[in-house]
């Protein structure tokens, strides 16, 4: 007999987390594709975007597990959007401080 848990009822089935997990590792894969495709410029800059996409999704894997509730899932997302959301905000703030020193440089 295994320990594990079965009950899936208050949680995720296991082909709903097994969907998310293969989603997420579909999107990593098309973004390398995108990339390292020698057509198109413009795939190849929608793929470098995926990647950024991609890498931060594929936090939420671990999350995938049959019974575990969709809320952790959703939960998690948040706080990873909110996180990129502030280093975001503080790259180009700093960029635009860094563009005000050098405009103060020259004049």
């Amino acid at each position: 007999m295994s320990t594990a848990r079965t009950d899936t009822a208050s949680g995720m089935s296991v082909a709903t987390a097994g969907r998310i997990e293969s989603a997420i590792i579909l999107l990593c894969a098309a973004s390398l594709l995108f990339i390292f495709q020698p057509f198109s410029k413009v795939l190849s800059g929608i793929g470098m975007g995926l990647v950024v996409v991609g890498g931060l999704a594929f936090n939420l894997v671990p999350l995938c597990q049959p019974g575990r509730p969709s809320r952790d899932l959703w939960k998690a997302a948040g706080i990873v959007v909110i996180v990129f959301l502030v280093i975001l905000a503080l790259a180009l703030g700093s960029a635009w401080l860094y563009g005000l020193y050098l405009k103060a440089q020259r004049g």
